[in-house]
C-alpha cells in the first residue's frame, strides 16, 4: 500500500511539475523514474526471494532472510541515488 501510494504521489509531483519543463527535462525526468522502477522491481524480487530463504515462521529473519534483504536495500537506494543524479542534471539544463 506504501508503494503504491508513493506511486501516486511520485506521479502527480510529476504531472505538475511536468508543465513548467522543457521536453528535454521531461524525457530526461522518465529515464530517471524508469531507472528507479527498475531498481524497486530487482529490490521486490530479492525481498520476495529473501522471504523464501527462511523457513521457519518465528518472526524473526534468518541471517541468510536478513542480508538478502539487505542487499535489496542497497539496490533500491542505488536505483535512487541514480534516478536522482539523472534529475539533478536535468534540472541544471533547464
Amino acid at each position: 500500500m506504501k508503494k503504491m501510494l508513493l506511486a501516486v504521489v511520485t506521479t502527480a509531483s510529476f504531472i505538475g511539475l511536468s508543465a513548467c519543463d522543457s521536453a528535454t527535462e521531461n524525457a530526461t525526468e522518465d529515464q530517471a523514474e524508469v531507472v528507479r522502477e527498475n531498481a524497486d522491481a530487482t529490490a521486490d524480487a530479492m525481498e520476495d526471494k529473501a522471504d523464501t530463504l527462511d523457513t521457519k515462521v518465528d518472526g524473526v529473519d534468518s541471517t541468510a532472510e536478513q542480508a538478502m534483504e539487505d542487499k535489496a536495500e542497497v539496490v533500491r537506494e542505488q536505483g535512487d541515488a541514480k534516478a536522482d543524479a539523472i534529475e539533478d542534471k536535468a534540472d541544471a539544463k533547464d
